[in-house]
C-alpha cells in the first residue's frame, strides 16, 4: 500500500501539476498438459510528476517513492516545461477547470500466495487430463495483476485508487480427421477483484470447460464458410470488440485531432439509428461497470462519453487539453498504465447498447448466413477499416443453425457496417480480461449485444 508522501510537495505550484505514486503487481501461471511452464510474481513502483505550461507538457519519472524522489521528478517536469515552452510554447490558456475530486482509497491490497494460482490452475488441469483423453493439447493459466494509484493535482484534486483484476484462461486443441488442428479459448469467469475473491468454486470452472470442449468437438467437425459479403449474427463478445477496436479509437479526441474518420462526422450519421454507443466511466445501465474508474490521471471526475446515440456521431472521449480544444467538458478519460507513463486519452468501459429483440429471433431472421459467436483477436486503423479473427461460429440456414465453423476473419469498415444492422439483441454481455495497446498496455473493458448485420466474411 502506498504511504501519502505526496501531500505535502503539492501545494503552491503556479502552474497546472499533477504528484502521482503508482504500484503495478502481476501475478501469472501456465499449465501446459500438465507441465508448469510459467510462474511470473513482480511489481513496478514509483513516482511521476506533469506540469503544463501555454501548451506544452514537462513529465518526469522515477522508480523510487521518497520525498527526495518526489522532489527531484516534480522540480525535473517545471524545467522541461520551461524548456519546451521556451522552443515549442503554443501560447495556450490554463487547462479547463474541473471541480477537484476527493476520492479516498476504498479498498485494501491482498496479496494472494503464489501457490493458490499453482494449486487451482492444476485441479482444472486434473481435471480436463481425466475426463477429455482426446485433447492434442491443454492449457490453463491464471493471470492477476492491480494498478494502486495516488494522486494530487495542483488544483486541489485528490484521488487514491486500487483496481485489481484476476482471471482464468483455457486453451484446448483436438486433431480433425484430415489432420488438421483446431483450438478453442476460454475466460472462464473473472472480472474486477482479487483471485481469492473471484475462484472460490471451482465446480462453477468445471462447467465452463465443459462447455468449451463441447463447442471444441463441434469445430472439429466443422466446415469452411463462403467468403464474401453475409448476413450475420455477431455474438455479444464480437460486438464488443467492434465497439473497442473498429470505433472506439476512431472516437478518442487526440487520435481525432490527429485526423480519424471522426474528424469529419461529428453530428453525422455513421450507423444504423438502432446504434446507441456510450464509454461508461463506473456504473452501466444501472449496475458497477466491470472496470470502474472514478477519477482519472489528470484528477478529472470520470464521466460517461456518449459516442454514438440513435446513429448519429455525437461525441468524442477527452482529456482536459482536448476538452479545450473542442470547447467542451472534460470526460476523464486520461490514463497511465505505469508510473512511468504519461497520461493519454484511453477507453474504460466502452459498449454498444443493447436493443429490444431476442438472440433466437436475429437467428431465424437470417435464410442463408452465420452466427458467429468467438473471436481471439481484431485490429484496426483510424479509417475504421477492421479485421477480426473468428474462432467458433455456426451456419444458418432457413433460421436455424448448422454445422459449426472452422476458424476465418471478417472485415470492413465499421461506420458502414454499423449502417446495415436492423436487429439488436436485448442482452448485455461484457469482456474485461484484456488489454489495449495505444502506446502503452491499459486495462479495458468492452461490451454489447447480439447484433444482425452485414460484413464481409473469409472462406478457407
Amino acid at each position: 500500500m502506498l504511504n501519502d508522501l505526496l501531500k505535502n510537495h503539492i501545494s503552491g505550484i503556479p502552474e497546472h501539476a499533477e504528484l502521482r505514486a503508482q504500484i503495478n503487481t502481476n501475478r501469472g501461471v501456465s499449465i501446459v498438459s500438465g507441465n508448469l511452464v510459467s510462474n511470473i510474481r513482480s511489481e513496478s513502483s514509483g513516482v511521476s510528476a506533469r506540469v503544463y505550461k501555454n501548451g506544452v507538457w514537462g513529465f518526469a519519472a522515477k522508480g523510487e517513492y521518497s520525498d527526495e524522489a518526489i522532489k527531484d521528478v516534480l522540480n525535473a517536469a517545471r524545467n522541461n516545461a520551461d524548456f519546451l515552452n521556451t522552443h515549442a510554447g503554443r501560447g495556450k490558456p490554463p487547462l479547463v477547470g474541473v471541480q477537484p475530486p476527493n476520492n479516498p482509497l476504498k479498498r485494501d491490497f491482498i496479496d494472494v500466495p503464489q501457490s493458490a494460482y499453482i494449486d487451482f490452475c492444476r485441479q482444472l488441469d486434473d481435471y480436463i487430463a481425466t475426463k477429455y483423453t482426446n485433447l492434442a493439447s491443454r492449457t490453463v493459466m491464471a493471470r492477476a495483476d492491480s494498478m494502486e494509484k495516488l494522486l494530487y493535482v495542483s488544483d486541489g484534486g485528490f484521488s487514491h485508487a486500487i483496481m485489481p483484476r484476476a482471471y482464468i484462461y483455457v486453451i484446448l486443441s483436438a486433431e480433425t480427421a484430415d489432420g488438421d488442428t483446431v483450438e478453442l479459448f476460454e475466460v472462464i469467469n473473472g472480472g474486477e477483484g482479487y483471485f481469492s475473491e473471484l475462484y472460490n468454486n471451482i465446480d462453477e470452472c468445471y462447467k465452463e470447460i465443459d462447455n468449451l470442449y463441447e463447442e471444441l468437438m463441434k469445430k472439429r467437425e466443422g466446415i469452411f464458410p463462403n467468403a464474401g459479403v453475409s448476413e450475420v449474427v455477431l455474438d455479444a463478445a464480437l460486438a464488443g470488440m467492434l465497439a473497442h477496436e473498429a470505433v472506439g479509437h476512431t472516437v478518442e479526441a487526440d487520435l481525432v485531432m490527429a485526423g480519424s474518420v471522426a474528424s469529419k462526422n461529428l453530428g453525422r450519421e455513421v450507423a444504423s439509428e438502432k446504434i446507441t454507443m456510450i464509454d461508461f466511466a463506473h456504473t452501466a445501465l444501472g449496475e458497477k461497470a466491470p472496470l470502474p474508474l472514478y477519477v482519472d490521471e489528470e484528477g478529472t471526475p470520470c464521466e460517461d462519453a456518449v459516442l454514438i446515440k440513435n446513429g448519429i456521431l455525437v461525441g468524442y472521449m477527452h482529456d482536459r487539453e482536448s476538452a479545450m480544444h473542442f470547447e467542451v467538458k472534460p470526460t476523464g478519460n486520461a490514463r497511465a498504465h505505469k508510473f512511468s507513463d504519461e497520461p493519454l486519452i484511453r477507453m474504460r468501459n466502452t459498449a454498444i447498447l443493447p436493443g429490444k429483440d431476442k438472440l433466437s429471433d436475429l437467428i431465424a431472421s437470417i435464410d442463408n448466413g452465420y452466427y458467429l459467436t468467438r473471436t481471439q483477436n481484431g485490429q484496426a486503423d483510424t479509417t475504421g477499416e477492421f479485421m477480426f479473427g473468428i474462432t467458433m461460429g455456426y451456419e444458418i440456414k432457413n433460421g436455424k443453425l448448422g454445422r459449426a465453423l472452422r476458424d476465418t476473419t471478417i472485415s470492413g469498415v465499421a461506420f458502414e457496417m454499423l449502417k446495415t444492422v436492423d436487429m439488436i439483441s436485448d442482452e448485455m454481455v461484457w469482456s474485461s480480461s484484456g488489454y489495449c495497446g495505444k502506446k502503452q498496455l491499459m486495462p479495458v473493458s468492452m461490451g454489447g449485444p447480439s447484433l444482425k448485420c452485414k460484413v464481409n466474411i473469409g472462406g478457407r
